[in-house]
């Protein structure tokens, strides 16, 4: 792994743009952050706490914000301890890259407020499903339309969520039960047939996840300072680990000329790592 940039304030949520350069969130920073390919910095301000970022069918970024939280250091280690002062929750915004707009989109779902909204993924139809970890719950937006509504709940903290290269899976992981769930995904925000893909027992726990293009479940574990790959059927096919010891790895995505190079935050330490990934990558949807 080789450091791309370092001195981010949280960084989570990556997007790999096709000018080389990749988009994080920083929570800590309040920041949609554009890394680009020489690792020079530019951050947008976006307040509260940006957890996750994906590309629209609009251009625009879409951002899940989880209202902001509070961050202490120990041992060289930056992570969240509780929600920042004047939290009222989560929220979705819309970034405009071009002009730096920032529209806050959805604060409530079914007359209630959101809470810590975690992770976006879109589908093929434009519309995209959200993490909203406190809740316990996912939610299914079509930002363009305005429309949101819960597609499943009663989970235990889920965080991280992606879809299979076709669509019709959704994998969502929940960060102290150690278990990643999948769904067959029946039509637009629709799911059935929830089952337990893998389970640590609760012995190490998760954060993001991202789907490379062999349909791999990319998941960042928190004990193991890194990645575990696991395949479509629950096999446990290989672990990376970071050149330095960090336990707040939150997320990864895939990018690069070929698509086989992959960006990893290591949240707690600031860095967005690079290194070859040895599978084919998956381009998110309308990732520009």
């Amino acid at each position: 792994m080789k450091v791309l940039a370092s001195g981010l304030r949280f960084p989570e949520g990556p997007i790999a743009l096709a000018d080389g350069s990749v988009l994080v969130v920083e929570i800590e920073g309040g920041a949609l952050t554009r890394v680009a390919a020489d690792g020079t910095v530019t951050p947008l301000h976006c307040g509260g706490g940006p957890n996750g970022a994906a590309a629209g069918p609009d251009g625009a970024i879409y951002v899940c914000n989880d209202g902001g939280l509070a961050f202490t250091t120990k041992d060289g280690i930056r992570f969240p301890v509780d929600h920042a002062d004047g939290n009222e929750g989560g929220y979705v915004q819309r970034v405009d890259l071009a002009t730096g707009d920032v529209e806050v989109l959805f604060t409530h779902v079914d007359g209630n407020r959101i809470g810590n909204l975690n992770d976006i993924v879109f589908d093929a139809t434009g519309s995209c499903y959200l993490v909203d970890t406190t809740h316990g719950a996912l939610y299914y937006a079509d930002p363009i339309d305005g429309t949101i509504e819960v597609a499943e709940k009663d989970l235990s903290y889920p965080n991280g969520m992606g879809l299979s290269p076709d669509g019709t899976r959704l994998y969502v992981s929940e960060t102290y039960s150690g278990r990643v769930l999948a769904w067959n995904v029946t039509g637009p925000g629709a799911l059935a047939g929830k089952t337990e893909l893998y389970s640590t027992g609760g012995e190490h726990h998760w954060d993001g996840l991202a789907i490379d293009g062999a349909g791999n479940v990319c998941v960042a574990n928190l004990g193991k300072s890194g990645i575990t790959v696991l395949s479509p059927r629950g096999e446990v096919l290989r672990e990376f680990v970071t050149p330095e010891y960090d336990p707040f790895v939150t997320n990864i995505c895939f990018g690069g000329p070929a698509g086989d190079t992959a960006f990893l935050c290591s949240a707690g330490r600031g860095i967005l790592y690079t290194f070859p990934w040895p599978w084919p990558g998956l381009p998110l949807h309308f990732a520009c």
